[in-house]
């Protein structure tokens, strides 16, 4: 196992193991689980197995995060820039782009190759569209990342599921805006995920087009041009996906609508666990405070933080986004998601259960302790809100 040390001036010699080195490789292998059950289908010609992943996704893996727990430990500051500049995680971050490519292909081949019936091939496409969406996560963690090799990867990332506004919005928008009611990413308290998703994607789709405009602007280049990163991978997906429906017949064009609609479903389910209700200052001069841990949802499940490269300790991720997947850290009095991302996303699509699980949690954090001005509210249920929570008084968590 590889162990990082440095001799400190005051602290004597530290060293650190990182655990969960050879563990990380988890986000590759569950990116090509779609491979082993379709060999199980074209095995058996069981179509029961090709929606076996949506019992994994929102019952097996949520059980394990339950069974192994969380792990609050970081890397000792000193040893981060070692961490960080260890090309081992980098690679892993590499190899996952050719692998969301070859699992998006192999399930075209099935449903080109293969007679599914029609309420199979639906599942079929919407598991796929969940396998994929964890390429924008990728693309995510790579496109915070400054050289042009990586940019580039991040662009060929996002053409996996047509998603190529996302990383330039997300950097350029949702990093300024989040946790404030001017962003669209961010969800409000009383917002269902499926309001917030009409508002979501949309929005986030215009602001990336106005954050490439500008960069284009100041470089005295022209949007509808071949310079345009959105364009880019726009055009990427256009080939792939359309070279696939040439190849495999006219059926690919319902599949990757269910695949790309269910991948952005995804990100959305994302953005709206990470910052429910959570709201930044404004200050006197209009500005917003500087983002901090406490405007982010947290997890610390070790199993799904595994198969996602740490994105659930999304709270230092937002105040430090350059900082690298496996140097994120957990800090205490941080809000607190009661399970990991698969958990929170099959409660949010239940909005009832939701806002009964997660407003109390909102409400009981130190620093807004059932202050509602400290809150992100939805203006179509602001009133019910603030009914609902104005003899309720402090909270304690």
């Amino acid at each position: 196992m590889t162990v990082y040390t440095i001799d400190h001036p005051e602290k004597g010699r530290i060293e650190f193991r990182d655990k969960k080195r050879w563990l990380w490789t988890s986000a590759i292998l569950f990116t090509l689980m779609p491979l082993p059950i379709i060999a199980a289908y074209v095995w058996t010609e069981n179509p029961w197995v090709l929606v076996l992943p949506l019992a994994v996704s929102f019952g097996l893996i949520p059980l394990v995060d339950f069974l192994m727990g969380t792990d609050r430990t970081n890397p000792p500051e000193e040893i981060v820039p070692q961490l960080d500049a260890d090309p081992y995680y980098r690679y892993l971050l590499i190899a996952s782009v050719p692998a969301h490519f070859i699992a998006v292909i192999a399930g075209a081949w099935l449903v080109g190759t293969y007679t599914l019936p029609l309420g199979f091939f639906i599942a079929f496409s919407i598991v796929m569209g969940m396998y994929s969406g964890m390429s924008i996560n990728t693309a995510h963690e790579i496109g915070h990342k400054n050289t042009k090799l990586e940019r580039l990867l991040s662009r060929i990332t996002l053409a996996v599921t047509g998603y190529g506004h996302f990383c330039i919005e997300h950097n350029l928008g949702h990093h300024r805006d989040v946790s404030t009611p001017e962003d669209p990413a961010s969800s409000r308290m009383g917002e269902s995920i499926y309001r917030f998703m009409l508002r979501e994607i949309p929005g986030a789709a215009k602001r990336g087009w106005r954050a490439e405009a500008a960069r284009l602007e100041r470089r005295g280049k022209r949007v509808w041009s071949l310079d345009n990163h959105i364009l880019q991978s726009y055009a990427l997906t256009l080939v792939y996906q359309g070279a696939l429906i040439l190849l495999f017949g006219p059926l690919l064009i319902i599949f990757f609508v269910l695949h790309n609609a269910t991948a952005w479903f995804q990100l959305t389910s994302a953005n709206y666990i990470e910052h429910y209700g959570l709201l930044r200052e404004k200050k006197p001069n209009g500005r917003y405070e500087r983002c901090q841990p406490h405007h982010s949802w947290n997890a610390n499940h070790i199993f799904s933080n595994l198969l996602l490269f740490q994105l659930e300790r999304h709270s230092d991720h937002h105040a430090n986004p350059s900082r690298s997947y496996q140097s994120l850290r957990s800090f205490e009095n941080l809000p607190e998601l009661p399970s990991g991302y698969s958990g929170m996303y099959a409660l949010a699509y239940w909005p009832p259960l939701w806002y009964r699980v997660m407003d109390k949690r909102l409400m009981a954090i130190a620093h807004i302790n059932g202050d509602l001005s400290k809150v992100n509210i939805d203006p179509k249920n602001e009133a019910k809100i603030r009914a609902r929570w104005a003899s309720a008084g402090p909270t304690t968590a």
